[in-house]
């Protein structure tokens, strides 16, 4: 039997996380096993029970120990990788992660993998075209990290602007060519 390719899903808090729900659901269309790792502000948007079904697989949050496991889990989940992708990646996510900060399991596993990582970012503009936010993202690249760019339109702010997380076809098929 032929493994399934295995993609770790990174979604944070952003008002774009129901859009994470269809990138879980295409990729598993097109064969692909999924686990979601949620921060805990995106567990504050969307409960992760609708992950938990439209991926078939567990959805993970805090980082914790349980004595039952014998594995690390952000070690595990990196180990089992083969693409992370980070979709909604607010400015936060970026920022932690072109600091190597790891003060969550996301964190964690996005310094620990060897898997290529994918950033789809969604933030407000100001936010997004922040020069300490386009430094993070120059940085992050210039070390081998991915990004697909946002696009602009209608933002949470009631603005128009560069700041939308890129279409699910977009970042489906950047997530399959990467595969």
């Amino acid at each position: 039997m032929v493994k399934k390719k295995e993609v770790i899903l990174g979604v944070t808090a952003s008002v774009a996380i129901y859009k994470a729900c269809e990138i879980t659901r295409r990729l598993r269309d097109q064969g692909f096993s999924v686990s979601v790792v949620m921060t805990k502000e995106a567990r504050d948007f969307i409960s992760p029970l609708l992950f938990a079904s439209l991926s078939a697989n567990k959805v993970y949050g805090d980082m914790g120990y349980d004595p039952q496991a014998w594995e690390i889990e952000h070690v595990s989940l990196a180990d089992k990788a083969d693409l992370v992708l980070v979709a909604p990646a607010t400015a936060n996510i970026i920022a932690k992660a072109a600091c190597g900060i790891c003060d969550d399991l996301l964190t964690c596993l996005i310094s620990a993998t060897k898997a290529p990582v994918l950033f789809c970012p969604a933030m407000n503009e100001g936010m997004f075209l922040n020069k300490i936010t386009q430094a993070n993202i120059k940085k992050l690249e210039s070390l081998g990290y991915g990004f697909v760019q946002p696009r602009k339109g209608g933002l949470a702010c009631g603005k128009v602007g560069v700041g939308c997380l890129a279409e699910v076809e977009t970042i489906v098929k950047e997530a399959v060519k990467i595969l």
